[in-house]
């Protein structure tokens, strides 16, 4: 009951834009020899590009993550430590194990033959989304300072240094020479203003329909501003592009992330309705509990099944082909349901499963945390079909339970 449903359902639309966009500007052709090589649809059809301001989420994702880690660690009572080597243990254990599978996945490939570029694009595929980890752990790390800094400065002075560090990083490359790179702090600066937003929300700094407002129209009126300066439409990378609004993030990822925020905020009521409805209500559920594992997962099967279909030797529409024209999406549009399926089955497979008590692991045996809702309650207090019961399973250690189960009618 502690969660908000809204910020949930807000994190299970991040990981599906992520998801989504990813599979969408990722094509895979197959070549002469038999191997992979990597392109973008985004080079042959620009005018795609603003599709990627709805699928380009990850402003999202890190509000989401600002809202929970400062919930999480106010609700801890331990120390701070305590908190953040559990907090990290979540994100570190299934990258180890991503990276342990996929090495010998690698390995297994490499001895059956398959093509040098096939394994370059899987391992660049598979590698490339954990390039988030740097700016999340250290924002995990720093979330008790910066909540501390919301409460005793404002958001708007927390964020403005943030922001001024992205822009100057955006003046420094266009004036730097071609292939000069720049210190990691510009991607901790870009993404540290919706992890603020994040922890200013979970401290209810941003409740109401005026704050949403201002934070869309704000985040609108900065794209426009800085489309009009020259930056790419885009909000992502785009092979033989100049410029990247994502690598390193720009003030145009920035003010995207704002406006997605602000957005998400204003739809509150909307979410609500919408999850309170038991099959989006699940389906946010599920996301959100192998939300980590769906993000380092999708890659790898978009790589594992394209390469196992194309050992068939037939380029497949969507698939294999270059996406050079509408009919390529399409196709991949085709392709999405078994990308899906084989992901599902991929997260389910890996995701560890709650342990089961002495006693047969009934309901009886479990505390009255872990028992799930009845669908239907007798209230003594209304009339009602009589032959409807409550079932409460309590714990000897905890006395208000079970004075009020004590209290309820057999």
């Amino acid at each position: 009951m502690s969660r908000d449903r809204t910020v949930d359902a807000l994190r299970a639309y991040a990981i599906g834009g992520v998801v989504l966009g990813h599979w969408l500007v990722t094509g895979l052709v197959l070549t002469d020899d038999g191997g992979l090589r990597q392109a973008s649809p985004l080079t042959a059809m620009p005018g795609l590009a603003p599709v990627t301001w709805v699928l380009q989420t990850l402003g999202l994702f890190f509000f989401t993550a600002g809202f929970g880690s400062t919930r999480s660690l106010a609700r801890y009572r331990g120390r701070p430590v305590g908190w953040l080597a559990r907090r990290l243990r979540g994100l570190l254990l299934p990258t180890v194990a991503l990276l342990g599978v996929g090495a010998a996945v690698l390995f297994a490939a490499t001895v059956a033959g398959t093509p040098d570029d096939t394994l370059a694009v899987a391992l660049r595929l598979a590698i490339s989304p954990l390039w988030f980890l740097l700016p999340l752990v250290f924002l995990i790390a720093m979330t008790g300072p910066l909540r501390a800094a919301v409460r005793r400065w404002g958001l708007v002075r927390c964020v403005v240094p943030a922001v001024a560090v992205v822009a100057a990083a955006d003046l420094a490359v266009r004036l730097l020479p071609a292939g000069s790179h720049l210190p990691p702090v510009t991607v901790v600066a870009a993404w540290s203003v919706p992890y603020l937003l994040g922890v200013a929300h979970a401290d209810g700094r941003l409740a109401g329909r005026r704050a949403a407002g201002t934070l869309t129209a704000g985040g609108a009126a900065a794209l426009v501003a800085l489309l009009a300066l020259g930056y790419p439409v885009s909000a992502v990378g785009v092979p033989g592009a100049g410029f990247s609004n994502l690598n390193p993030p720009s003030l145009l990822a920035v003010a995207l992330a704002v406006a997605q925020v602000g957005l998400g905020l204003l739809a509150r009521p909307s979410l609500e309705r919408l999850l309170s409805r038991p099959v989006p209500s699940r389906a946010v559920t599920e996301v959100n509990r192998s939300a980590f594992r769906i993000y380092l997962s999708h890659q790898p099967v978009l790589v594992a099944v394209t390469a196992l279909i194309a050992r068939g030797g037939l380029a497949l529409p969507g698939l294999h082909t270059g996406p050079d024209d509408p009919g390529w999406v399409l196709a991949r549009l085709c392709w999405l349901p078994l990308l899906a399926a084989v992901l599902v089955t991929v997260v389910r497979t890996g995701r560890s499963r709650p342990p089961r008590h002495p006693g047969g692991g009934g309901v009886a045996g479990r505390s009255a945390e872990c028992v799930s809702s009845a669908p239907q309650v007798y209230d003594h207090r209304r009339s009602g079909p009589p032959d409807l019961q409550e079932v409460i399973a309590v714990r000897d250690s905890d006395p208000p339970s079970r004075g009020r189960a004590d209290g309820q009618p057999r």
